[in-house]
């Protein structure tokens, strides 16, 4: 089975975590979003994965390093011009076979059973299948009686399902793509929708599911693994803690990082490299890599 990572956004929410890190590469309990993304597609069966890349792309294209520290096949297709959900699916059309395909944006997280989505794909006889949910605020996607889409909204309805960011999609959709420039992929289904063509619904329950999308969507994601391993507190590689040093409720220390006399940490995420003078309490704050922090922070991000 074969997977497309859509990792070319610009990551405008996030800022400013964003600003020198490629959202895909933003740590969730100091492991890029992107790991998490390749671990998950690797269980299900996945054994080759193409990545679109734009904002800071070479930052991407060296850490994937063509898959070798994944143990799998990575391609990164960067994009010069960002060239958007649709657009960016349809630049990878000679990496795939006749076989349907995984297509996944890389800010979320999740635990939704793939092969059960893959095979109702398989048998639905459709374009592409969408993995739907109920999960308001996100709800936008009308379907019918038989599992097929009817309508893709832009405006948030209760009635209707949310889409995962996950779907399968079969070859054949790649010809339905404007061959060149910016596209949206919602736009092409709305398209195909509205011409007769069968795009499918696959609906899920009871599984973890996040998106990355903002800052506190993003703070929630590292108290959600924190709390799904039954530790509240996450330590990295060659860090030092003096032995006075709290840490409070919950918090994510990263690799490389010391913390001096006297500093509490408490609901917050330390990224690499990072020093924290004595006596300083950080609360509710993220401080990102390689810097010196050497008074209180509280509710900052820096």
């Amino acid at each position: 089975m074969k997977a497309m990572i859509l990792a070319a956004g610009l990551g405008t929410r996030l800022k400013p975590l964003t600003d020198s890190t490629p959202k895909a590469l933003v740590p969730i309990v100091n492991k890029p979003i992107i790991n998490r993304t390749i671990d998950y597609l690797k269980s299900y069966g996945v054994r080759r994965i193409v990545v679109n890349a734009h904002h800071h792309s070479k930052r991407i294209v060296d850490y994937l390093n063509n898959g070798g520290p994944f143990g799998i096949e990575i391609d990164v297709r960067v994009e010069p011009e960002i060239l958007g959900t649709g657009g960016g699916i349809g630049n990878t059309k000679d990496f795939w076979d006749n076989e349907p395909f995984i297509v996944i944006n890389a800010d979320i997280l999740t635990d939704i059973h793939l092969n059960k989505a893959y095979e109702r794909h398989r048998s639905s006889g459709g374009l592409a299948t969408l993995i739907l949910h109920d999960h308001e605020p996100f709800n936008q996607v009308l379907i019918d009686n038989r599992g097929c889409i009817t309508d893709i909204g832009t405006q948030k309805n209760p009635s209707r399902l949310a889409f995962t960011g996950i779907h399968v999609v079969e070859p054949e959709l790649l010809s339905y793509i404007p061959e060149s420039g910016f596209s949206d992929i919602m736009d092409c289904y709305r398209r195909l929708i509205r011409s007769g063509k069968r795009i499918s619904a696959y609906i899920t329950e009871g599984h973890y599911w996040r998106d990355i999308g903002n800052i506190g969507s993003y703070i929630q994601a590292n108290k959600d693994v924190l709390g799904r391993s039954s530790k509240m507190f996450f330590q990295g590689s060659h860090t030092v803690l003096h032995p006075s040093v709290r840490l409070s409720e919950w918090a994510v220390v990263g690799d490389h990082v010391a913390l001096e006399q006297g500093v509490e940490i408490r609901r917050s995420i330390i990224w690499d490299h990072v020093r924290v003078k004595r006596g300083c309490t950080i609360t509710d704050s993220i401080v990102t890599s390689n810097q010196e922090v050497d008074g209180d922070l509280r509710g900052q991000i820096t």
